[in-house]
């Protein structure tokens, strides 16, 4: 692990504060997970600073995924208070996608941070494209699916997830709403994916970067710990009015200005990786 100099852990500091806030609030409102603006935000925060080397990706995803943890909890709750949540979706879908999340994990410990990056990049333009371009009410069946193609749609979820440092909101939510369900009970109940995938991916990043070098100080594995607690607070505390806010307000236009953001995110980390 690389020691840093006080100014430089400060400002690592910040860029931690500023992500986990603008995370917080994405994760509530967008139901995209908070990853797709914390993964980025470290990432680029870690190249500044010069540590991570070769596993700064890998170490910003696995950061991420332990603060989805209480992120997607709080939000379920924040959910929860509003009706929205289909408790047995929630149910029947969750081991699957934990089960894909583990995988997923044990998948990014063996790829280089190119090819993470590269994976991270298409399936941000994916989400990107959801949002900017399909309508809400955009379907290609009428109810969700059941048996064999529950599993392996819910373990892709968990796995993609796990890669990207995301709840189950991005690819949960995408599942839901093209499967004829209305948007707010998909963004609900896909946040609850969130809890099994950053339980399940966080212990495989902690397992297969045991042995990474380069990672900054105080990390597990993939996982730097005070990141993700400083983070974890900060998300836990404004993803509820993330949530509210999703309840309340006209997100057309909201949804096209962050898929130009992700878009633009998912072409800066592929550039910067590669």
């Amino acid at each position: 692990m690389t020691a840093l100099p006080l100014p430089d852990l400060l400002l690592l500091l910040c860029a931690l504060v500023a992500a986990g806030l603008a995370g917080g609030i994405v994760a509530g409102l967008f139901g995209v997970g908070g990853g797709t603006v914390i993964v980025p935000a470290v990432f680029y925060a870690f190249e500044v600073l010069g540590v991570g080397g070769e596993s700064n990706l890998h170490t910003a995803i696995g950061t991420s995924l332990l603060t989805i943890v209480a992120t997607s909890w709080r939000s379920l709750k924040a959910h929860r208070s509003h009706g929205a949540v289909d408790e047995q979706v929630l149910r029947t879908w969750t081991p699957w996608v934990g089960i894909g999340a583990l995988v997923g994990s044990a998948v990014a410990g063996v790829t280089s941070m190119q090819g993470l990056a590269v994976v991270y990049g298409v399936c941000l333009v994916l989400i990107a494209a959801q949002l900017g371009l399909l309508p809400e009410r955009f379907t290609l069946r009428s109810d969700l699916p059941t048996g064999w193609a529950r599993r392996g749609v819910g373990g892709l979820i968990g796995g993609l997830s796990a890669m990207m440092g995301i709840g189950g909101g991005s690819f949960g939510g995408m599942m839901m709403t093209l499967c004829g369900r209305p948007i707010h009970q998909a963004v609900a109940t896909a946040s609850g994916f969130g809890v099994a995938i950053g339980a399940a991916a966080t212990l495989g990043y902690v397992v297969f970067g045991w042995d990474a070098g380069g990672r900054p100080p105080f990390s597990l594995g993939y996982v730097n710990v005070p990141g993700a607690v400083v983070m974890a607070v900060l998300t836990t505390t404004v993803a509820p009015l993330g949530a509210r806010l999703a309840h309340s307000l006209d997100k057309r236009v909201l949804r096209k200005a962050f898929a130009v953001y992700l878009l633009a995110t998912a072409l800066s980390v592929v550039v910067k990786a590669l």
